[in-house]
This record gives C-alpha cells, structure tokens and sequence, in this order.
C-alpha cells in the first residue's frame, strides 16, 4: 500500500474514532482492500485475544479444531488433564498441516512424513531422525500459543506480549453476572461461510437500525428503544435492551418458551444483552438463553462463521427441552436468513470507488460506533 494511499486511509480512521455522535463509519477499504485485510490481519488477529467459541466445544481430552486465526493455520483442543491449548498447525519438520475440521484424536500424527505429536504438543516420535547428529525430540515440539477462558467463552492469542484475558475484558464478567454464564451449556453448533467482511456481519448484529426494515415481518414487533451503552473497562461493548415479548421466539412460537435463567432478576427478565468482544466474538444474553457467534476471516469479502446457542444445564435436563428448543433455532436461523442476502449486498456495495463513510444513529448504533474507534487505534 503506498505512502498516499495510506494517509487518505489514515484520515478516514481519524474521523472514525470520535464520540457516536459525531464520528463516521470505517472507510470502505477496510471491508474491500485485500492489502488492508493482510494489514487488519497483524495488527487486530494476531494482536488479540481471538474468541473461538464456548468451551465446551472441547468436552473430551483428544477433542480438538483446526481454525484458520486471519492466515495462520491454528489447533485447539483439549489435553489428557483437561487444558485447552493452542498450537500452530504446522508440522516442525516441513511445515504441513497437521490437522483438518473438528475431531477426536489421541495423539497428532504429520500425514507426510509421521512425526508424532502428543496432545500436549511435545513431538513424541521421529521416524529415521536417529541418525541426525544432534537431533533432540525435545526441541521440536509444536509452538504453542496463549489459550484462556472465561465465563465459559474460550479464547486463543498469538501475541505474548498482550495482556492478559482478565485485563483484556476487564469488567465482562461482573457485568454479566446475573446471566451465569459459565454454567451454560451448548446445545447446539453451526458453521458456514458468508460473502461479506467479517467486521459488517458482526456489526449487524449489534445495531437496532436494521431491524424494522430487514426483520419486519419476524421480531420488529419485539423491540423497544435500547438502553444506552453500558460504561465499562474492556476490549469488549455491551448494550440492555427491552422487549415487548421474548424475541428469541417468532411469533407463533411463543407458547414454547423455556423457563428464565434462575439467577436473573428483575428487568434482565424482560429483554435481550448484546455484547460484542472484539475483535470477532459477539453474543446476545436473553431471559432464557445466549447464542453466539464467533467469526473468522478469509477474505475480504469471506467469513467463517460459527454460530452457537446455549441454555441452563436444568433447563436441557427438561424432557420436552429438544423440542421446545428446536423453536428457538428455528428462530434464530430465521433471522439469520433474513440478515445474509442484506449483507452480500452492503458488501457489493462498499466496492464501489463512490462509497463513503456514513453517520451513526446515537441510540440504534453505539455499538457500531465503539467498535468502529477500537479498530481505528488498532490498526492505524
């Protein structure tokens, strides 16, 4: 990118990075350029603290996934004393990939050449390096990276030099409390890629400006006027909500509602926190349940999306629970479908030489807006 170029893309940013009120959206290079994206891949991905879903997605020692962290080529599972841990996913003798999906494994075994790897990445057999002057198992295990969880939510970063998840998001959990997010369970997991920028899928999901036109005949008649953006320490916004009914239900559906998490109390009981941990992790905390999507980018214009949706371990212990919760599914995949052609065409959209950044509405898009001056700082 050259030296001209960037400063038109640096102005932009500043003008990104004022109170709601008065700052402008991201410049559309940020959802288009592929050098930005390379850019926006060191300086926010590899710098952060990723969100890679609920920790239980790794229940059993064995379990692992293998991610694609903005380029690099990452595994996450769980060891035989029940660490989550991180490790590249590149063999330490030539660098192939080790690992494909999501799985079960006792031990990583390279495909090419057979170098063995234990679950704790130590490398544990070389075929034919006996005759290597100097070769030590020992120093060839995979390289590892930061995990941590918190709240149940589980998270990688790559950097070893940013600070820990606690200080990352600060006052999350005192916040969401009241939600007992720990003690959630996952339900239910689903992945599929989307032809936008992963920062417009996120952020759609966090602004009330879309809803009465993209959901007008699904949940518009749910939501009230949100509250304003909860003050708080953390790489992380969260904004309270209430609603008119419970809106993690349509219409119709409504009579399978599943009893309220128990340790909420008052107004909480009555609508719906949406909170964005950034970079990529965002979810929404209802009277019954959360769901939750974690985002990944390929591309410019590609994102891989996991979307996760988790209840109280007594209300999965009801007996009619699988059929209750089939209509919160049906639900939220509704929504979703309403949402996805809407942002193929923002994205068509922003490729435009003519787009431009526009205005924040100060109540339907704080979120947006705090997000927007986050990931100005991070990559100017």
């Amino acid at each position: 990118m050259s030296d001209v170029a960037w400063q038109g893309i640096e102005d932009a940013l500043t003008d990104a990075t004022g109170p709601v009120g008065s700052a402008h959206g991201l410049p559309p290079v940020c959802y288009t350029d592929p050098a930005f994206f390379r850019h926006e891949a060191a300086r926010v991905f590899h710098r952060s603290w990723v969100g890679v879903g609920r920790a239980d997605r790794w229940k059993a020692a064995g379990d692992y996934a293998a991610l694609d962290i903005a380029g690099v080529p990452t595994i996450v599972l769980r060891d035989k004393d029940g660490t989550l841990r991180a490790f590249a996913n590149a063999c330490r003798h030539r660098g192939t990939l080790l690992l494909d999906g999501e799985g079960a494994c006792r031990a990583i075994k390279c495909p090419f050449h057979g170098w063995l790897y234990g679950l704790d990445g130590r490398l544990a057999g070389a075929p034919r390096m006996d005759e290597t002057p100097g070769f030590d198992t020992a120093d060839y295990g995979l390289v590892p990276f930061r995990t941590d969880t918190l709240d149940g939510f589980a998270f990688v970063c790559l950097d070893d030099a940013a600070p820990g998840l606690d200080e990352w998001l600060a006052d999350f959990a005192g916040l969401h409390a009241e939600w007992s997010l720990a003690d959630l369970v996952a339900t239910r997991r689903r992945e599929f890629d989307v032809a936008c920028n992963w920062k417009t899928f996120l952020e759609v999901f966090n602004e009330y400006y879309h809803v009465p036109y993209v959901h007008a005949a699904t949940i518009d008649d749910c939501y009230e006027r949100p509250d304003p953006l909860d003050e708080a320490a953390g790489q992380f916004v969260t904004q309270f909500g209430t609603t008119a009914d419970t809106a993690t239900l349509l219409d119709g559906n409504r009579d399978q509602a599943l009893p309220p998490i128990a340790s909420l109390q008052g107004r909480n009981r009555q609508g719906i926190r949406y909170t964005w941990m950034f970079p990529n992790m965002t979810f929404a905390a209802s009277a019954e349940a959360i769901w939750l999507y974690d985002t990944f980018p390929l591309a410019p214009d590609r994102t891989r999306v996991g979307m996760t949706v988790c209840f109280p371990p007594e209300t999965v212990a009801l007996a009619d629970f699988e059929a209750r919760a089939e209509a919160y599914y049906h639900r939220l995949d509704t929504v979703l479908a309403e949402d996805l052609p809407m942002l193929e065409r923002q994205q068509a959209g922003l490729t435009s030489p003519f787009a431009r950044p526009g205005r924040f509405s100060t109540y339907m898009e704080p979120s947006v807006a705090a997000f927007a001056r986050w990931y100005a700082a991070r990559v100017a």
